[in-house]
C-alpha cells in the first residue's frame, strides 16, 4: 500500500475516533476481526490494526448483511457537487405509477456503459420512476457541475443541504437502494453516510477511491423481510463482485474486437441511445468515430491486462458458461426471484445486447433462457410487488 494512501486513511480514520463516532463492523470473513477490543482490517488495500478505546457499540452481523446500531454518522469522504447544477431536459423519463417510492430520481449516464446498464436493471426491476440525462462521453458537459466525473451518477432531488443528494458508483448506489427497500425508516441521505469513499493514491500518484463495504446492505434492527440465509447473502455478494471484477472486462475486447466491429458498435450505441435527440451532428460524429478508434485500442489493452484468450470470444463464452453453471437448475441465482447478482450480471450483458458479440454469445452458450427471464422481470417491473416492499 502506497505511503500517501496509508497516511490519508490513517489520518481520516483516527478523525472519526476522535470525534467519538462509532465504527461499523463488517462481515468477519471479508473485513474485520474483533479481538481484545481491537480492529484489524482484512483488506489488501488497508492492512492495519487499531486499538479501540471505546469498543464497538450496537453493531452485529446478521444473515450476511450489516445490522446498524449507532453507525458512524460522519463519512470519511463524500463526493458532492461544488458548482450549480445545470437545468437540463431529460433525455428520457421512466414512470412506474403503480410503484410510488416518493423519490424524485435523476440518472446521469452513458446508454452503453455496463455500469449504467447495471444500475438501470435495478431501477427497472423494482419499478423506480426516474429521469435520464444522457452524458456526452467526450466532453461530459452534462456533469461539469460534479467533482465526480464518472457515470452513473444518481441524484435524489429535494434532499440534503444542497437541495439534492448525489450518489456515485453503481455498486454503492445499488446497495443503498436495496438497503432502503429493506428498511425505509432510514433515509437515502443517512444510508449514503454508511458508504464512505476512502481516497488515496496508487503507485503512479493517480488518485484512487475505494468503497470498502460497497457490496454489503445496511439496515437497522428491523426484521428482514426477504427471509434469506447468511449463505444466500454471501453468494449474492460473491457474484456481484465477480460481475465487477471479471465479467465486465470481457465486454470491451469483444465489442471493439476489430476496427470495423468497433465502428459498428458505436453506430448501434448511437441508435439505441437516441444520440440524434441529445447531441448535435458534429458531437455525434466525434463520439462515433473518435470513440470507435479509441475503444478499439482500449480493447487491446484490456485484453492484455486481464489475460483474455487470443480469441476473445472464448473468454466471454467461458464467463457466461460459468454463470449459467452457477445458476444451475434454479430460475435465477436468487431462486424464484432475481437477487442483486442476477440484476448485476443481466445489466452488464444488456450493454452489448444488439452487438455481434452478444448474438455470438447466445449462439454459443446456454445463457439465453436465463437472460430473457431477466428481461421479462425487469421490463415488467416484477420486483415492485415483491416482499422487499412489505
Amino acid at each position: 500500500m502506497a505511503a500517501p494512501m496509508r497516511k490519508t486513511f490513517h489520518r481520516k480514520f483516527h478523525s472519526l475516533l476522535n470525534d467519538k463516532s462509532q465504527i461499523w463492523q463488517a462481515n468477519r470473513d471479508n473485513f474485520s476481526k474483533i479481538q481484545n477490543r481491537s480492529f484489524q482490517t482484512r483488506s489488501k488495500f488497508f492492512p492495519m490494526r487499531i486499538s479501540l478505546k471505546g469498543g464497538i457499540l450496537g453493531t452485529l452481523t446478521v444473515a450476511g448483511a450489516i445490522t446498524l446500531g449507532n453507525l458512524a454518522q460522519k463519512s470519511i469522504r463524500v463526493h458532492a457537487a461544488v458548482k450549480e447544477r445545470l437545468e437540463l431536459k431529460p433525455s428520457r423519463e421512466v414512470r412506474v405509477p403503480e410503484a410510488d417510492y416518493g423519490l424524485k430520481l435523476t440518472m446521469y449516464q452513458f446508454t452503453s456503459c455496463p455500469f449504467c446498464c447495471k444500475l438501470r436493471s435495478v431501477l427497472d426491476y423494482y419499478g423506480f420512476s426516474y429521469d435520464i440525462i444522457e452524458v456526452n462521453s467526450v466532453n461530459k458537459k452534462q456533469i461539469k457541475w460534479s467533482d465526480y466525473k464518472k457515470v452513473p451518477i444518481l441524484v435524489c432531488e429535494d434532499v440534503g443541504k444542497n437541495g439534492f443528494l448525489q450518489l456515485n458508483d453503481s455498486t454503492v448506489i445499488i446497495s443503498i437502494l436495496q438497503s432502503y427497500l429493506l428498511d425505509k425508516s432510514q433515509s437515502l441521505e443517512k444510508l449514503a453516510s454508511y458508504y464512505p469513499a476512502l481516497e488515496g493514491q496508487d503507485e503512479k500518484g493517480k488518485k484512487t477511491v475505494e468503497y470498502q463495504n460497497k457490496y454489503f446492505l445496511m439496515y437497522q434492527q428491523a426484521e428482514l423481510t426477504d427471509n434469506r440465509t447468511k449463505e444466500q447473502y454471501e453468494e449474492e455478494r460473491k457474484w456481484r463482485r465477480w460481475t465487477d471484477s471479471d465479467l465486465v472486462h470481457m465486454l470491451s475486447p469483444n465489442v471493439y474486437r476489430t476496427p470495423s466491429e468497433s465502428l459498428e458498435t458505436f453506430r448501434h450505441f448511437d441508435k439505441v441511445g437516441e444520440w440524434e435527440k441529445n447531441f448535435s451532428s458534429w458531437e455525434r460524429t466525434v463520439v462515433i468515430y473518435v470513440g470507435a478508434s479509441v475503444m478499439w485500442v482500449m480493447g487491446k489493452i484490456i485484453k492484455r491486462k486481464y489475460g483474455l484468450k487470443d480469441e476473445v470470444r472464448d473468454s466471454l463464452y467461458d464467463s457466461c458458461r460459468l454463470w449459467t453453471k452457477t445458476v444451475g437448475k434454479r430460475k435465477f441465482l436468487g431462486g424464484d426471484q432475481p437477487n442483486l447478482a442476477d440484476l448485476s450480471v443481466y445489466g452488464v450483458l444488456t450493454s452489448i445486447e444488439g452487438c455481434q458479440a452478444f448474438e455470438d454469445t447466445l449462439n454459443n452458450t446456454k445463457i439465453g433462457p436465463w437472460f430473457y427471464r431477466m428481461k421479462d422481470a425487469c421490463t415488467n417491473h416484477k420486483g415492485s410487488s415483491s416482499s422487499h416492499h412489505s
